[in-house]
């Protein structure tokens, strides 16, 4: 049986994570440790990834394919971004936790996206947002940044963009492509986000970027130059409804586990031998004497 390693007590903040940039670390002298990331939705799994020593929380909009049963994540709404993100919050002591901002919480005006920003961070305890896109967002992270909310971008396959990337596809496979990909890069960098997510990028251009930014990369879907790597939870331990994408790597099989579980419990309370004597309570003895009386 493997030991779980278990964290520190130090708490995980963003300069932390900026410290973690793998040239960074070498220039100062440190030992370049990549930074961990996983998806956490609710309040005992954030408390288990918390206490197994991962170094981000991201409250990912996933929540709605994963969590939810909707078919993309385009319908999040704030408020369940919202409550999902008090739940993990509350099960966090040392990880840094990120909240996604949903499709349409950020596409209108700057004062707008900026009060919904607050929101994650006043009222759910997030803290750092991460929004999706490019080039297009520089002014609306620099809106953010200057408001003191940090911000991890994410560039690559953007889930938001579904219908306009028609699909699930890896991104930056042409040169036109790999170049506006760059120019995103630098632009979310250059806005003054502290990390950003590269999803379904080709491993070369992803290393290309990592060694070009002065801010970490969290890879997914990216190969292993990257700064770091996120996962969604689910397709972590086995727990993910049909496909599992082809850059995750089910390191546990827990879907199998509950339905075990589940059936076993359906065949004991059929046969009654559950609950047995052990799982039911009794009477004190001069309680059922004067109950015989």
């Amino acid at each position: 049986m493997s030991v779980i390693p278990r964290a520190g007590n130090g708490k995980v903040t963003v300069p932390d994570i900026l410290s973690r940039k793998s040239h960074l670390s070498t220039e100062q002298g440190q030992t370049h440790s990549r930074i961990t990331c996983l998806t956490a939705y609710d309040y005992p799994t954030a408390r288990l990834l918390d206490e197994a020593g991962v170094d981000i929380l991201l409250v990912g909009d996933s929540l709605g394919m994963v969590v939810l049963g909707y078919e993309n994540t385009l319908p999040v709404t704030m408020e369940e971004m919202l409550h999902h993100t008090r739940a993990v919050r509350r099960g966090t002591r040392r990880a840094l936790v990120v909240a996604d901002m949903p499709y349409g919480s950020y596409h209108a005006e700057l004062e707008e996206s900026l009060r919904n920003a607050v929101r994650f961070v006043k009222e759910a305890g997030a803290e750092a947002v991460k929004l999706e896109g490019g080039e297009k967002r520089l002014e609306l992270i620099a809106r953010l940044v200057e408001a003191e909310i940090p911000v991890m971008g994410h560039i690559g396959l953007t889930p938001q963009s579904v219908h306009t990337l028609g699909g699930f596809k890896v991104q930056g496979k042409t040169v036109e492509a790999a170049e506006q990909l760059l120019r995103d890069a630098q632009s979310v960098e250059a806005a003054g986000a502290f990390a950003i997510v590269l999803e379904s990028v080709p491993r070369e251009l992803a290393a290309r970027i990592t060694q070009q930014l002065r801010i970490p990369t969290i890879g997914i879907g990216a190969g292993p130059e990257c700064d770091g790597q996120v996962l969604v939870f689910h397709d972590l331990v086995g727990l993910t409804q049909g496909t599992v994408p082809k850059f995750a790597r089910r390191y546990a099989n827990l879907a199998e586990a509950i339905a075990r579980a589940a059936g076993e419990y359906c065949e004991d309370v059929r046969s009654g031998r559950f609950p047995s004597d052990e799982q039911s309570f009794h009477l004190s003895a001069e309680v059922r004497d004067r109950l015989r009386a």
